[in-house]
């Protein structure tokens, strides 16, 4: 499995990729990229920007930190560009992760074009779908082979690994001692504590990609690294079988709301009724949402920071029933006081469904009843977030999204230049003509 595995890393090339997957990665950058811009106003992006500024500065090696521009090392650049996206949780995601790949992946990739030299968009592309690929097979062979649910730092992290190695040129022991490495020293971080505790913790996403990138300079000079189980091992090798013929990137779902995808099912409910029957918030007496335990540990209904905003259930659901939608504006802290959706907040009750237990992770189903002042009750059946990989969206609704994150943040011109840039990576461009648009900053900062 392994010398597969390592051929699949350093040797595979687009040209061997269906369109179809070329074409869903382009996809995939384009939201991440959104998600980032739109994430770098937070004040968990201006954080870690800091710090991976003051604390990875590098002679060697430099590259700039996505959505900002300083300087600083790749560890640093894929730190602060993967928390950076992760800071506003409307990314992209694989039900069978219970998590997320790409949010690592792009800003690692990022880094190691730049350090390296590359300006290849085929390869960029390659990196990516390379990424998707061991990133969704890597997440539920742990899952498969271990009890604790991880966050998706733990996988990334030897993810961006394999791309370190490729970019790197590294041999096939090297590799080996790459991936190791990775799984060794990722975080493996535990998911439900920060659903319990929503703070700038997150998914361990930026962490992961920090591990990952570490990880292949080190081997790059011989560091030694045990072997990575959820690759070498007999109880991980079915998870592996498929790669290279069936390609887990189409199977990402999208995201039309910024907060977690558990959230998603409870707020098309919510508003199916609203849109169905018409009547004002005033009305509501009382929301029931059913749905499955992970969802319903989701349990911050008085947000006071944007990480709250974003782990909850009760929140985004008042929040589109009031303003009929959920957006940035939504989770972020001007909107918290608004005394309606407080209130129909503070209604919301969550109830353990074990229909839904037994559906998850692959389904994320959830049923709305609304209860109205009259007495009359509003119910829905059973629904799944909208934008999954059955029934994705269509590229004309990801470009509105992408759109519709960053004109605020970035303008018209820009995005669409971003857009276009992105746009044209399938045509083997240089990659410096998007790299260029995401290195300057976004909004204004506090250089140190």
């Amino acid at each position: 499995m392994i010398n597969d595995l390592i051929q699949f890393i350093h040797e595979t090339t687009i040209s061997e990729m269906p369109k179809i997957v070329r074409r869903q990665a382009s996809l995939c950058i384009l939201d991440l990229i959104g998600v980032g811009i739109a994430g770098s106003t937070t004040n968990l992006s201006q954080i870690i920007r800091n710090h991976s500024l003051e604390n990875f500065n590098s002679e060697k090696n430099k590259t700039q930190i996505l959505f900002d521009g300083r300087y600083c090392s790749p560890a640093g650049s894929a730190l602060a560009g993967g928390m950076t996206i992760d800071a506003m949780d409307a990314h992209d995601g694989f039900n069978d992760a219970k998590g997320h790949i790409g949010c690592g992946i792009f800003p690692a990739a990022i880094a190691f074009s730049q350090a390296t030299g590359s300006i290849n968009s085929h390869s960029f592309l390659t990196d990516i779908i390379i990424g998707y690929e061991l990133g969704s097979r890597l997440a539920t062979a742990l899952h498969g082979t271990t009890k604790d649910y991880h966050t998706s730092g733990a996988w990334i992290a030897i993810a961006v690994a394999a791309i370190g190695a490729r970019n790197l040129g590294l041999n096939k022991k090297q590799t080996m001692h790459a991936l190791g490495i990775a799984e060794y020293h990722g975080p493996r971080s535990q998911m439900m504590r920060c659903i319990d505790y929503p703070t700038m913790l997150k998914d361990g996403s930026g962490f992961g990609a920090m591990a990952g990138v570490s990880a292949a300079y080190l081997a790059q000079n011989n560091f030694t690294g045990a072997p990575a189980i959820t690759i070498d091992s007999a109880e991980a090798s079915k998870y592996w079988e498929t790669l290279g013929n069936q390609w887990l990137i189409n199977k990402q779902y999208f995201k039309p709301y910024p907060v977690c995808r558990w959230a998603q099912a409870p707020i098309e409910a919510v508003l199916t009724l609203k849109r169905k029957h018409n009547f004002l918030t005033a009305e509501i007496n009382k929301i029931e949402i059913r749905t499955f335990h992970e969802a319903v540990r989701l349990a911050v209904n008085e947000p006071t920071t944007t990480e709250e905003a974003q782990y909850s259930t009760s929140y985004p659901c008042a929040a589109a029933l009031v303003n009929g939608d959920v957006g940035v504006k939504e989770v972020s802290e001007i909107s918290f006081n608004q005394p309606e959706i407080k209130r129909i907040s503070k209604l919301l009750t969550m109830v353990e469904d074990d229909y839904c237990n037994s559906k998850f992770p692959n389904q994320r189903y959830a049923s709305a009843t609304i209860e109205l002042a009259s007495g009359k009750k509003l119910k829905t059946a059973f629904l799944s977030p909208r934008w999954t990989a059955e029934e994705p969206p269509t590229s004309t609704e990801l470009k509105s999204k992408f759109f519709k994150l960053t004109y605020p943040v970035i303008g018209k011109t820009r995005s669409e230049n971003i857009e276009a840039a992105v746009r044209d990576l399938k045509n083997n461009s240089n990659l410096n003509i998007l790299t260029s648009l995401l290195y300057e900053p976004t909004t204004s900062r506090s250089d140190k």
